[in-house]
């Protein structure tokens, strides 16, 4: 007796409802397809809201994104190879230009007219690529997220990056949900006092916010070691913005209430989140932790990295077990929501709106 294949029915929206795992994707969005280092001369493949994606330069250095299969007969093209600006398959030598058109297929002498590949809108804005994986129509340019501090002189960065077994939504819940840093995070962010401090959030249409002001009091470790202010009081005002489905940013200002003769008062601290889901259940994330004083040392560099790359760790580890507890329990279970869950819940709201819109829904 052969057995049946498990079918997932189709998602259906429904009014008032909020983004999880299982909810598709949003898809018309600027995602990161990633670093401008990353992307050269050499094809690389990467899996991008589902879709197989290859990536490479032309020789006057343009990214360019094509699907990662031949429309032959479904060869990965970032096994191929590089002639010029042509993209050669490497199992029967179909040709592509950057535009993803056949413009030579060896076995035939006149190129069928359906044969392409698809391509995708690609922006870069150092260091990060981004990508349009939804209706090109719509690839406004001027909706690519602005971070001009990872290229600004005046800022110095660290950067790391994880491939984690997560859902989007989740991870830019936890991302706005600051009440975990000191259970989760007790060593860099996390001090009891702050998931105390009172919050503020706001909406800018799908733009989500969170104000918050810690005054008068100790610093967390990741930012009072690098300024060399631990021993200080100090005020500790930060937003963190769920921007768009690609990218969370964090800015802190940090305030020596009374600094010492010939140090500066003020510290500044823009983190960067970017997210690019794999599937319904796989990220691509990339972080910038991205610092305005002692540019040139190292010893504050490898502090960053070094705390930065714990805190986002146990990020990691949290919500990996979280998805895994999610989907192996068969007992279904509504989670509870309080108060400071809000700018989550607005996140969900306008990420499920957004899918809906996505697929034609009116909710």
């Amino acid at each position: 007796m052969s057995e049946l294949m498990e079918i997932e029915p189709p998602f259906v929206f429904e009014s008032g409802g909020f983004a999880d795992h299982t909810t598709p994707l949003v898809r018309d969005c600027w995602y990161i397809a990633g670093r401008s280092g990353e992307i050269s001369r050499n094809i690389i493949s990467r899996r991008l809201l589902g879709v197989d994606v290859a990536l490479y330069r032309t020789l006057a250095g343009e990214p360019i994104a094509v699907r990662n299969r031949c429309p032959h007969r479904s060869f990965p093209l970032a096994k191929g190879k590089l002639v010029g600006d042509i993209l050669v398959c490497g199992y029967h030598g179909m040709q592509f230009d950057p535009s993803g058109h056949c413009v030579n297929m060896p076995s035939m002498p006149i190129v069928p007219t359906n044969a392409s590949v698809r391509t995708f809108p690609v922006v870069e804005r150092a260091p990060l690529v981004w990508i349009w994986m939804g209706d090109p129509d719509k690839a406004d340019e001027a909706l690519v997220p602005g971070t001009h501090w990872l290229s600004d002189p005046l800022w110095k960065s660290v950067t790391g990056d994880f491939h984690m077994q997560s859902d989007y939504v989740s991870m830019h819940e936890n991302l706005l949900d600051q009440t975990h840093f000191p259970f989760l995070h007790p060593g860099t962010v996390g001090t009891p006092e702050y998931a105390r401090s009172k919050l503020n959030v706001r909406e800018e249409g799908d733009v989500v916010i969170i104000d918050r002001a810690l005054r008068n009091s100790a610093p967390p470790g990741i930012y009072g070691i690098p300024a060399g202010i631990m021993d200080k009081k100090v005020d500790r005002l930060s937003e963190a913005r769920f921007a768009s489905p690609a990218i969370h940013t964090a800015f802190a200002k940090i305030i020596d209430l009374a600094p010492d003769a010939g140090k500066q008062a003020e510290y500044r601290f823009n983190i960067t989140h970017l997210i690019t889901p794999e599937t319904q259940t796989s990220i691509h994330y990339w972080w910038f932790n991205s610092r305005n004083f002692k540019l040139d040392d190292a010893d504050a560099d490898q502090f960053l990295s070094d705390a930065s790359t714990q805190a986002y760790l146990e990020d990691v580890d949290a919500l990996q077990w979280i998805l895994e507890v999610v989907r192996k329990d068969h007992e279904k279970q509504f989670d509870l929501n309080f108060a400071p869950d809000k700018p989550a819940l607005l996140m969900r709201r306008s990420l499920y709106h957004r899918a809906a819109a996505e697929a034609g829904y009116r909710l």
